[in-house]
């Protein structure tokens, strides 16, 4: 049986696009199916839209080592397709004397993982910069920033479709079942054979792999949601730099981020839910008050606005919740062709590139491009 298209990638979020991309440029040819009508519908367009250093993470984990790659990609990416893009920095700021310790745990995590330009700063340096700031100690990252992540999905479907790709919006993914040359695919209503089915489908990714004939149900990682809301504030920013506090569970904790118009934003919390729904409950507010005037003191009674919303997949294993990629290929499920990326949340925005590129050599290694 021969195939239609040599590539399909499932779903156009800002992971997808940059696999696309990747696939693209290097003269593949590549089709994109995507539920929605427009490019980052879900996740990809409810986030803080900050380029991460890669402090966090274990060592040797992929979210580590594709983020430190990925975000100088990114920088030289922004400058050479004039994305907008900002390196504001950021403190990470403890704000009572038991969290001053740990921040030197951090720095030593994230130098573990080639990020080696954090600033251990005292109370009175980290207030001096930032004067609406009260913390004991911080570190700043000066290489962490924010960018305009529509421009830059924007950038990546202008690549894709200069190089000859597509994208089939309005076109669900349904099932597919492996062939001699590749995969059958059912999307939309259509039948479709491809070599290659990358699928990147981030909050639905375990139900597309679900309806992928032959593949073992205990290579599909279940997964949980987690929703954070946003508030912002009426007036403009006081900080001119990313406060994060430290980091706690599954989230980074109500951290401010600004954008780049300088309007600043406040979240996400922490909401594990069993449904996607998008709404803003303003009466979460009044524990942003309290976690936030833990370092910004001032911040003035009934000064929050509900802004928006996002939901993350976390991935459950034995021993509890996930915090790294997972991205299997036919080594783990023995299907030639497949790609399969589960997890993929932050920070898959600062690492879409090297996602996208780590994407290819998969394929490249396994002789299927």
């Amino acid at each position: 049986m021969s195939v239609d298209v040599e590539n399909i990638v499932i779903g156009a979020g800002v992971i997808g696009l940059a696999i696309a991309r990747a696939l693209a440029t290097a003269g593949r040819e590549v089709l994109i199916l995507e539920r929605h009508r427009h490019f980052g519908e879900e996740t990809s367009s409810r986030n803080s839209e900050v380029i991460h250093a890669g402090i966090y993470y274990p060592k040797d984990s992929l979210k580590a080592r594709l983020c430190v790659a990925g975000k100088k990609l990114l920088y030289e990416y922004c400058q050479s397709r004039h994305i907008p893009r900002q390196r504001c920095g950021k403190l990470i700021v403890a704000t009572e004397d038991a969290e001053v310790a740990p921040l030197v745990d951090i720095s030593r995590r994230a130098a573990a993982n080639g990020v080696v330009d954090l600033i251990p700063l005292s109370a009175a340096e980290a207030m001096r910069l930032e004067p609406a700031l009260f913390c004991k100690a911080a570190l700043l990252s000066p290489s962490t920033g924010i960018i305009d992540s529509h421009q830059l999905m924007l950038s990546y479907v202008g690549e894709i479709e200069d190089h000859g790709g597509q994208i089939a919006f309005a076109t669900a993914f349904e099932r597919a079942a492996p062939t001699r040359d590749g995969f059958e695919i059912r999307a939309g209503g259509e039948t479709i054979r491809c070599r290659n089915l990358i699928n990147s489908a981030g909050l639905h990714a375990q139900e597309v792999a679900a309806n992928i004939h032959g593949l073992a149900p205990d290579l599909i990682p279940p997964r949980d949601i987690v929703k954070g809301s946003y508030f912002t504030m009426t007036k403009r920013s006081p900080f001119s730099r990313l406060i994060y506090p430290m980091p706690r569970t599954a989230s980074l904790g109500i951290h401010v981020t600004i954008d780049l118009a300088g309007q600043i934003r406040f979240g996400p919390d922490q909401q594990w839910v069993d449904q996607l729904d998008y709404a803003v409950d303003g009466s979460r507010a009044e524990s942003f008050y309290e976690a936030i005037r833990r370092y910004f003191p001032a911040l003035p009674d009934g000064s929050l606005i509900p802004a928006y919303s996002g939901i993350r997949p976390k991935l459950k294993t034995q021993e509890g919740v996930s915090g790294d990629f997972c991205i299997l290929d036919e080594s783990a499920h023995r299907l030639p062709g497949l790609v399969n990326l589960f997890g993929m949340e932050s920070p898959g925005l600062t690492s879409s590139l090297a996602i996208g590129a780590h994407v290819l050599d998969i394929l490249r290694n396994k002789g299927r491009v």
